[in-house]
């Protein structure tokens, strides 16, 4: 590259060749849009069919009626010959090109063809001297003319940021990307198996909410105009899906988005998608059972074994899960004494001195769980289930029958970080009531991410709720753990960004 010659000069250079490329194409006749071609195979039922066919006759018979389209992933060119590598949604296959074969003309419109040209190949199939199963086109139709290059290293895009924002070209240029969102479709797809065979029901439940509820966060806002009213993007299905407990539903599950108005990091999306499934007459040590059940199918039927490699640490799914409660953790894995977390004063300034803010008002509880957050949750790699979590951080949960100050929830660790939370659910009316206003006046007090007050719940409630058991599940840290991912951005198929710079190509 000279030195007036910048990238931007370089890459504008580029769109223009390939703009009179289209242009001598077009005025061949040759339609650069078109959507007459169809194909009659896949790339990978040709390898299923004939992959270890060596028999150069039995490959000739198969004939000339193999029809396939993709996209121009290689290209090589030796004058009168082209190889070119051509790939669709199942897999790729080299194409030979040759010019007394296609003949002049067409020869000549193909060689004005280039890389990330999407194309239609008609032709039969053979292998060359290194042993290749290659199809020798007899025509070569233009489908989509491409107007932009794709990178030009095969093994995908550098920059991370360009990867997350131009997900469409990681998809074609990336393998790894395009395994990871397959697989992702195979997860929902076999939860969602799971959960019919076991006789849950999925249901919708409102995305907008005029009370946001069901788990302390930060929502999004928004505002109905016809109704002239304030509307909150959910943050958790959770007291619609136990709404339908009382109306009579055993077992319901939702898989759907969530909305939450917080940073972003390799852990969290604002937007982001969970299952969330409901249990009448189960308990939390019910669910536990269930969820080592669920990840562990999933790990087989996905992964091929039940232990699964995460950043080069093996997980180890199939054997039975720790369960511990919150405050063994604190003292087993945190390393602390019952009086350091106990007492109000010293768990106050033992966060502070760890780095951590502590709010004017802030409940012993929360001081815990930021003990917790600290000290304990990064340790805990293998499968760990938390439970016994205290009132002050559950609003939702039933206490614990023989200590009122706990309630019988569970969070599952996995890698150092939580993938799902459960608890059996508080169906006393008037215990919850009493919650949601300890809830309002932390929210008076400044903390945004307190529960509001939801008296239509709480009505709910006073007609019966039996007792249940309830837990979410965050499908985005679960395709992360099962496809080796340490960003949820790689999991994410459009992951929010900044707006992008202007100026860029």
């Amino acid at each position: 590259m000279s030195k007036n010659t910048t990238p931007a000069s370089t890459d504008s250079q580029i769109l223009r060749h390939r703009k009179e490329k289209a242009k001598f194409i077009e005025e061949a006749g040759i339609p650069l849009y078109p959507n007459t071609f169809r194909r009659n195979t896949q790339i990978a039922d040709i390898f299923g069919k004939f992959d270890t066919c060596v028999d150069a006759d039995a490959l000739t018979q198969a004939g000339q009626d193999f029809t396939v389209a993709g996209r121009i992933i290689t290209l090589r060119s030796f004058g009168k010959i082209a190889f070119l590598n051509l790939q669709d949604r199942s897999g790729s296959i080299q194409v030979y090109a040759q010019r007394d074969h296609l003949g002049t003309e067409p020869y000549k419109i193909f060689k004005k063809f280039e890389v990330g040209d999407i194309i239609g190949v008609q032709g039969g199939l053979f292998r060359t001297q290194t042993g290749e199963l290659t199809i020798k086109a007899e025509t070569i139709t233009l489908i989509t003319k491409s107007m932009r290059p794709l990178p030009e290293k095969f093994h995908g895009l550098k920059d991370v940021e360009t990867r997350y924002r131009q997900r469409y070209v990681d998809l074609i240029v990336n393998p790894k990307a395009k395994d990871i969102f397959m697989k992702r479709t195979a997860i929902v797809r076999l939860m969602r198996n799971f959960f019919d065979s076991r006789g849950f029901m999925e249901v919708e439940t409102p995305m907008m909410q005029a009370i946001p509820g069901g788990a302390t966060a930060k929502p999004f806002e928004t505002f109905h105009n016809a109704l002239d009213m304030k509307l909150y993007m959910r943050i958790a299905p959770e007291l619609y899906l136990k709404r339908l407990l009382v109306g009579g539903f055993e077992k319901v599950y939702e898989i759907n988005r969530n909305f939450r108005n917080e940073g972003i990091d390799t852990q969290h999306n604002p937007e982001f998608t969970m299952i969330e499934f409901y249990w009448a007459y189960a308990n939390f040590r019910d669910l536990m059972d269930l969820t080592e059940e669920l990840f562990r199918t999933l790990a087989q039927k996905v992964c091929g074994d039940t232990t699964v490699m995460f950043q080069d640490t093996p997980i180890e799914l199939g054997k039975p899960w720790t369960r511990m409660t919150f405050y063994d953790s604190l003292e087993k894995i945190g390393g602390l004494r019952p009086e350091q977390y106990q007492d109000y004063e010293t768990a106050k300034a033992l966060v502070q001195k760890l780095g951590e803010n502590a709010q004017v008002g802030e409940k012993l509880g929360k001081l815990q769980a930021k003990l917790f957050d600290i000290l304990v949750e990064p340790k805990l790699i293998q499968p760990h289930f938390i439970y016994h979590y205290p009132t002050d951080i559950s609003p939702l949960a039933r206490r614990n029958d023989a200590d009122p100050s706990i309630t019988d929830r569970y969070e599952l660790f996995i890698t150092g970080h939580e993938l799902a939370n459960a608890f059996s659910e508080l169906n006393n009316p008037y215990d919850q009531r009493d919650r949601f206003a300890e809830q309002v006046k932390e929210k008076e007090a400044g903390d945004d991410e307190a529960h509001s007050m939801d008296e239509d719940y709480v009505r709910a409630l006073e007609y019966g709720m039996p007792p249940a058991a309830g837990q979410g599940i965050g499908i985005d840290r679960l395709v992360m753990l099962l496809t080796d991912s340490a960003s949820i951005r790689e999991v994410i198929l459009f992951p929010l960004l900044r707006p992008e710079v202007s100026g860029k190509e």
